[in-house]
């Protein structure tokens, strides 16, 4: 599956999963809103399960607002989390691509509002709109590339600067325009499962990133500052 990669020491980076706007002067949201029968806008709130693994996979979602987290469960039970999307975002892809049960599961992480598209709807936009095309296309190939990094840095990495990139990532630094700063509460378990280490090291680690100035505490979630760059860079 990650064929490519190349097995060398190299330092993360902080790469956006979407595409960047100024190649696509494109809005999939005002689209996607056009392409009449097979889609319709759901709400979940906070903590509801969007779909669960085994599942069958006959639809892809679009997020408009809020955050999702994908994960999966072994045989013996052991969940990890694959990753957290935000606005803009798809997912439930698989089903283009020949999968009839879902591989995993989503999971709304904030109150969110998705566009649910039906395979043969979304097959159908993709054939239509060759600039929809080439955006979906541009966007999964990303999140291939995020995927592959991923897996260098679990390999290469420390911990401490697995953790760091993530926060990163989640406030989206790196991407187009202003990072969010401000990160949604999200648990330290699911942290650890993110970057495969216990909640107890995650634990320690943002008490260290916390003194040194690096993430502060706040009502509205985890407030990530430019200067935790500096623990993703350190050799």
């Amino acid at each position: 599956m990650f064929k490519g990669v190349a097995l060398r020491q190299e330092k993360p980076l902080i790469a956006p999963t979407v595409p960047a706007k100024k190649k696509y002067d494109f809005d999939p949201r005002k689209f996607l809103a056009t392409i009449g029968e097979g889609r319709k806008v759901v709400a979940f709130p906070k903590k509801q399960t969007i779909f669960t693994q085994g599942d069958e996979a006959d639809a892809v979602f679009y997020i408009q607002e809020g955050k999702i987290r994908l994960s999966v469960v072994s045989k013996i039970g052991k969940e990890a989390t694959l990753g957290i999307l935000s606005a803009g975002e798809f997912f439930g892809e698989g089903s283009l691509a020949g999968q009839t049960l879902r591989m995993g599961s989503a999971t709304a992480i904030t109150d969110c509002e998705l566009l649910q598209i039906d395979k043969k709807a979304m097959m159908l936009a993709l054939h239509r709109e060759h600039a929809f095309s080439d955006l979906f296309v541009a966007y999964l190939l990303a999140r291939n590339i995020r995927y592959e990094e991923d897996l260098v840095d679990q390999l290469f990495n420390s911990s401490e600067k697995r953790l760091a990139r993530m926060l990163l990532l989640l406030a989206h630094f790196g991407k187009e325009g202003l990072p969010e700063v401000v990160i949604p509460k999200i648990s330290q378990e699911t942290l650890a499962e993110m970057i495969g280490t216990t909640r107890s090291r995650v634990s320690f680690f943002m008490n260290r990133f916390r003194k040194l100035g690096f993430v502060d505490y706040g009502e509205s979630g985890l407030q990530v500052h430019s200067s935790l760059l500096n623990v993703v860079l350190h050799d």
